[in-house]
C-alpha cells in the first residue's frame, strides 16, 4: 500500500511539471481574462493594434515620399545641367567652325590693305593704252583685289568702309574729331583704313575721322 502512495504522488508531480502543461497555463490564464474583461476589451486592443500600425504606416509613406521628391529634384537638375552642358558645347563648337579661321584672317587683311595701298599709288591718269606696261600692271591688282574680296566674302569676311554713315563704336575707331562742312555731326567723315567684319562680328574696327559741329 505505502509502495502504490509512492507511485502516485511521483506521477502527478510528473504531470504538473511537465512543459505542456506549463504552454497551455499562461492561454488559460490570458482566456480567463478575456472571459473575465469581455468581447469590449478585445476590441480595444485589437483598434489599439491597428491604429499603431496605422500610424507607422504613415510615417514611412511620408518618408518614403519625401524621398521620392528629392530623387526627382536631383534628376530634374541633373537633366538641365546635362542640356546646358550639351547646349555650351554645340555653341563652342559652331563658334569654333565659324571663328577658327579668325588669326589666319587677320593676317591676310594686312595683305588686302599692302594690296589696296598699291592700286591708290597708281595715276589713275596714267592707266592708258599709251602706257600698256603700267595699265597691265594695274589691272592685275585690281582683278587680285576683286578675287580676294570674293574669298573673303566666301568665308564671311565682309569689308567696313562707313564713309559717311554714323559714327558706331562698335565697328568704327575714331582718330580725330573736326568740323567737315557738308558733313553731319557724328558721321564718318573721312576713312584712314577700312575695317572688316567675321560672320558679323567685328574683326577690325575701320580706322576713321568724325565730323563735329564747328
Amino acid at each position: 500500500m505505502a509502495s502504490w502512495c509512492v507511485r502516485a504522488v511521483r506521477q502527478s508531480y510528473s504531470v504538473l511539471a511537465s512543459p505542456a502543461l506549463k504552454r497551455a497555463t499562461p492561454r488559460l490564464l490570458c482566456t480567463a481574462t478575456q472571459q473575465k474583461n469581455g468581447p469590449g476589451s478585445v476590441e480595444e486592443a485589437e483598434k489599439t493594434e491597428q491604429s499603431t500600425a496605422d500610424k507607422v504606416l504613415t510615417e514611412e509613406k511620408g518618408l518614403l515620399e519625401e524621398q521620392l521628391k528629392e530623387m526627382t529634384d536631383k534628376y530634374k537638375r541633373a537633366l538641365a545641367d546635362t542640356e546646358n552642358l550639351r547646349t555650351r558645347s554645340q555653341r563652342m563648337v559652331e563658334d569654333a567652325k565659324l571663328y577658327g579661321i579668325q588669326s589666319l584672317c587677320k593676317d591676310l587683311l594686312e595683305v588686302a590693305d599692302i594690296l589696296e595701298k598699291a592700286m591708290e599709288s597708281v595715276p589713275k591718269e596714267e592707266v592708258t593704252s599709251q602706257n600698256p606696261h603700267l595699265k597691265n600692271l594695274y589691272d592685275g591688282l585690281v582683278m587680285t583685289e576683286v578675287q580676294i574680296q570674293k574669298v573673303f566674302t566666301k568665308h564671311g569676311l565682309i569689308k567696313i568702309n562707313p564713309e559717311g554713315q554714323k559714327f558706331n563704336p562698335y565697328e568704327h575707331e575714331a582718330l580725330f574729331q573736326a568740323p567737315v562742312e557738308g558733313k553731319e555731326p557724328g558721321t564718318v567723315a573721312v576713312v584712314t583704313k577700312v575695317g572688316y567684319k567675321l560672320h558679323g562680328r567685328t574683326l577690325r574696327p575701320a580706322l576713321v575721322g568724325v565730323a563735329k559741329a564747328s
